[in-house]
């Protein structure tokens, strides 16, 4: 079972735990955009069988976090909440190293922590991160959409994302079908992930210096393979690692090969604790 965690702002954020007897590290996910936690049970049982310890929560505006649905006010709340549960994660595990795992817009707030929280974490791991305009939102649309947001912030737009997030069509059937998954999210929400917090790393990416592992699908059609390969030439890591992985869509950890994904991320992890 989970529970909630009352913010600085008295938003409750869903949070569940899952700490191994012999926990050697503790790993903080960030999920994508539309997404919840229990999506990444199976990531953490592989991740608990490795004796690292798991801290997942629902995103403001997703799953059963209590905050208006499909909406942030600032892309910053994002860092400051991940802020929070590394706090909570470091009070209750006081002698563990932290780690920070994102998956897509969770890589997007990954990184945002990373500039913003420099000191916090043992290193980071990015999966699919859309840290970059993605192709929908690029040039003149992207200012239409940073105008609209400020002007119609609670227009919804739809979620379309769900054909293309994995070649497995099981996990695409169990997504459409989740009464969890967002359907909607309002302008003001895109505006503030898409363009807004994508222009802020762009000017401040350079500032990142955490260790990382970078890993992408090389068939994702939702977040470019680029946009990591930018991600490593931009940062100013001196331990970097990038793994793309041929033929896999944007849902790496919910691709047949996900346990090669997983394996290859516990040995990143094992090799800095």
């Amino acid at each position: 079972m989970g529970n909630y965690l009352k913010l600085r702002d008295n938003t409750e954020l869903y949070l569940k735990r899952d700490l191994p007897e012999n926990t050697t590290a503790i790993i903080v996910i960030n999920h994508g955009f539309a997404e919840h936690l229990n999506r990444y049970d199976y990531v953490t049982k592989i991740l608990n069988k490795a004796n690292l310890g798991v801290y997942r929560y629902d995103l403001r505006g997703h799953g059963r976090t209590k905050s208006k649905k499909g909406y942030i006010e600032d892309f910053m709340d994002f860092v400051k909440d991940a802020d929070e549960v590394v706090n909570l994660a470091k009070t209750e595990n006081p002698d563990l190293p932290i780690f920070m795992l994102g998956h897509s817009m969770g890589g997007f707030i990954t990184l945002c922590y990373g500039i913003d929280k420099p000191n916090k974490l043992k290193g980071q791991i990015f999966s699919g991160a859309a840290i970059r305009r993605l192709p929908v939102v690029n040039g003149i649309k992207g200012n239409i959409v940073k105008l609209l947001g400020r002007i119609i912030p609670n227009l919804s737009i739809k979620n379309n994302l769900s054909k293309d997030i994995c070649s497995v069509k099981e996990v695409v059937d169990e997504y459409i079908n989740d009464p969890l998954i967002l359907k909607e999210a309002k302008l003001k929400f895109y505006s503030e992930f898409l363009i807004r917090g994508t222009d802020w790393i762009e000017k401040n990416i350079e500032k990142y210096e955490y260790p990382c592992l970078i890993t992408h699908g090389e068939k994702d059609k939702i977040v470019p393979k680029e946009v990591s390969i930018y991600l490593y030439s931009k940062i100013s890591s001196e331990d970097k690692e990038i793994k793309i992985y041929d033929n896999l869509y944007h849902e790496i950890l919910n691709e047949n090969e996900k346990d090669k994904v997983l394996s290859d991320i516990i040995n990143w992890i094992y090799e800095r604790v």
